[in-house]
Formats: structure tokens, C-alpha cells, sequence
């Protein structure tokens, strides 16, 4: 008889108890709880991202099919669509988005010695956000543009590991700039952004606070020249000069030169303007800063793609952000696990794997290691996934 432990049961070994119990007692998560603790509506929901449920139902159904395995994954309460919808109603959402900010930190301080294919011997953080749309019928209160409503997620994406350390959930109203005001400045970093974070006195307080920031400017960007340097155009750069904003307003806000660059993606006969605070590195350098915005949008195309973030089990803002929030860990938890077991597949691959075989009692490096799994791998490359991590 095989006494192992489900795979899922495995997978959890990775969620810091500790840590979760701090952040459970912190909002009173479980006063005067009596079916379902907040770790069970974690293992629920859980379970629910890694098994690819699409309901609250589904749910039910799936574990609620096998009572006598639910022990032994861990959950302890009694499983049911109700008590499932209520907790996600009523338990404060900020349990799930603190517990997220420790598993960052984890997986930040494991993958901190990756290299990047720049290596400047400096973080470089992508900033970015993404619109979740939902429907205006069933979430009235996300409204932010005529027949449309969604939620906003804010993520600020270290570019050589992929692991965010800095996400925020919001109504997808708010403005992205706003964000600019919440973001952990960390001396000698590189952030990348796109145009819409443009606010001259928001990028002066990084300029100060010793940091750099690669963006590009709006289209009423007006500037005096002051300086012009040398370029091979070769590389597609074709113009680096030194200006300074003329502008009333912006040149109050910032009143320090700015670094402006011209370059040409030669590729896609696409003409680009970056405009920088940092003005030792090589023009080309700047532009090849800027392309590594991408892996923001990547990192939100994984998410959307392959956790439950589509379709909502609650209508309430609460709701919507615990499940926000729980699929953020489940990700997390799966680039903890890949790191510690020093593992070679993408986590889309893990996912894969995991999602049908939850109940079955391998370990996980065998698990890993079986024969199957290279064929999935080579099924994930023949796909040419543009995430691959």
C-alpha cells in the first residue's frame, strides 16, 4: 500500500504556516469561524488554480467527490459551494495580499543571484499594469468606462528572475500614474516603463532618490537641446542628445537635464524615442533597457492564460481580489518550488503536470522525472509559448 502524500498535499509544504497564521491573525481571519478556516479557503482555492475549476461548483464537485482524500491534501473543514462563496465574501482580502507580499519576498531572495543577459550588476524592474475585464452586469461597482468594468493589477517585475516585487490591486479606474507614488524606490535600480507613467515630478523624486527610469516621452514633449553626442547609426540609434523641458510646468517639476534618445527597431521599421536620467550607458543600451518591458506584459499574458482569473467565483470587490490574490501565490509557490528543487521545466510545464495528478500519492521529483514529463516539455516548446519561465 503506497503511504505517500498527494501531490498537492507536496505542493502546499511550500506555504509558510507561520508566516500565513501571522497574516490570518493580523484581520481576524478566523474569529468565530467554525466550518472553514482561512488556510482551508487557501487550499480550496488553491486547489481550484492548479485543477483549473471554473466554478464554485466545480469545486464542490471535485473535492467533495473524493471525502475521504480531503485530509490528507490538508483541508480540514467540511467543503461546500456555500461556505466556499461566503468566506471569499467576508474574509478581509488583505490576509491573501499580505501572505502574497512574503512569498515574494521568498521567491525574490532565491532567485537573486540570476543573471540577465545585460548584466549591468544592477536590478532592473519592468512597471506595468493590466485591465481584468468583467462583466458590468455582474460588477457594477468596477465600472470605469461607458458598458465596461474591471480590475486593474500593478506589477512591478524584476526582469531577470520574473518575479514581481511590488503588485497592487486596484479598480481599473485608477489612474496608472497614481501608482508611481506607492512604488519602493530602490537606490542604483533601473525602472522601465511605458509613456503612461509620464509625470515629470514623480520621475524627478526616482531621479532623486538615486535610481534611474528608461520611458518614453508623450507627444507634447517639448524640450531645448543643450548637448548632442556622438552615434553609430549602425545600431539603429540616430540620435542621443542632452535636453532640458521648456515647458512651464514640467520644467518645474523637473528641472534637471534629461537624456534623450532616437532609435530605429530596424526589425519592424519602428521609430522610437526613449528619454532617461542615466547618461553613461551607451544609447543602445538605453534602447535594449527599454525592450525588456516586455516581460511585464508576458508575466500578465502567464497569468491571464494559465490561472483562474477570468472567471470569478464572487461578484463582491473582495471576492475579486482574494482570488486575485490567491492565484498571485499559486504562482509564486510554483517558482518557489521549481527554484529549491533546482527543476528544468517552464513553470507552464508544472502546471501541467500538477493539474492531473493533484491526488496521486509520487513524489514529486519522480514525478518530475518520469518519462511523461518529457514529452510534455517538448509538447510546451513545439507550442513556441512566448512566456517560457
Amino acid at each position: 500500500m503506497n503511504l505517500g502524500r498527494p501531490v498537492f498535499a507536496q505542493i502546499m509544504d511550500w506555504v509558510p504556516l507561520h508566516e500565513f497564521r501571522k497574516c490570518v491573525a493580523r484581520y481576524c481571519g478566523d474569529h468565530r469561524v467554525r466550518t472553514l478556516s482561512c488556510l482551508d479557503q487557501f487550499y480550496c482555492m488553491s486547489f481550484a488554480q492548479l485543477s483549473f475549476r471554473e466554478s464554485l461548483r466545480d469545486i464542490e464537485a471535485c473535492l467533495r467527490g473524493a471525502p475521504s482524500k480531503l485530509y490528507h491534501l490538508g483541508i480540514r473543514g467540511r467543503v461546500s459551494r456555500s461556505t466556499l462563496a461566503d468566506a471569499n465574501e467576508s474574509r478581509d482580502c488583505r490576509i491573501y495580499s499580505d501572505f502574497a507580499q512574503v512569498l515574494m519576498q521568498t521567491a525574490r531572495r532565491l532567485y537573486a543571484n540570476d543573471e540577465w543577459a545585460l548584466n549591468l550588476e544592477r536590478a532592473v524592474y519592468a512597471f506595468d499594469s493590466s485591465v481584468i475585464e468583467l462583466s458590468l452586469r455582474m460588477f457594477p461597482w468596477a465600472e470605469y468606462k461607458p458598458h465596461a468594468s474591471g480590475m486593474k493589477l500593478h506589477a512591478l517585475l524584476n526582469v531577470a528572475t520574473n518575479i514581481p516585487t511590488f503588485v497592487r490591486v486596484t479598480r481599473a479606474k485608477v489612474h496608472d500614474v497614481n501608482l508611481l507614488d506607492e512604488l519602493p524606490i530602490e537606490p542604483g535600480a533601473i525602472y522601465v516603463m511605458d509613456r503612461g507613467y509620464v509625470d515629470y515630478g514623480r520621475l524627478f523624486r526616482i531621479s532623486q532618490s538615486g535610481a534611474f527610469f528608461v520611458t518614453r516621452p508623450r507627444k507634447s514633449f517639448r524640450f531645448r537641446r543643450t548637448k548632442s553626442n556622438p552615434v553609430d547609426q549602425t545600431t539603429g540609434v540616430r540620435v542621443d542628445q542632452t535636453v532640458r523641458l521648456v515647458s512651464f510646468y514640467p520644467a518645474k517639476s523637473y528641472p534637471d537635464s534629461l537624456r534623450r534618445i532616437r532609435y530605429i527597431d530596424i526589425e519592424r521599421n519602428k521609430h522610437l524615442t526613449f528619454i532617461t536620467n542615466n547618461f553613461a550607458w551607451t544609447a543602445l543600451t538605453i534602447a535594449d533597457l527599454y525592450k525588456s518591458r516586455w516581460q511585464v506584459e508576458l508575466f500578465f499574458k502567464w497569468l491571464k492564460q494559465h490561472l483562474r482569473i477570468k472567471a470569478f467565483f464572487g461578484t463582491s470587490e473582495n471576492a475579486v481580489k482574494t482570488q486575485i490574490w490567491i492565484a498571485l501565490s499559486v504562482y509564486l509557490i510554483l517558482a518557489i518550488l521549481r527554484k529549491e528543487l533546482a527543476l528544468p521545466h517552464s513553470l507552464h510545464t508544472l502546471s501541467q503536470i500538477f493539474s492531473v495528478n493533484l491526488f496521486e500519492k509520487t513524489p514529486l521529483r519522480q514525478l518530475l522525472t518520469d518519462a511523461s514529463c518529457t514529452q510534455i516539455e517538448d509538447e510546451v516548446h513545439k507550442s513556441k509559448m512566448l512566456f517560457d519561465f
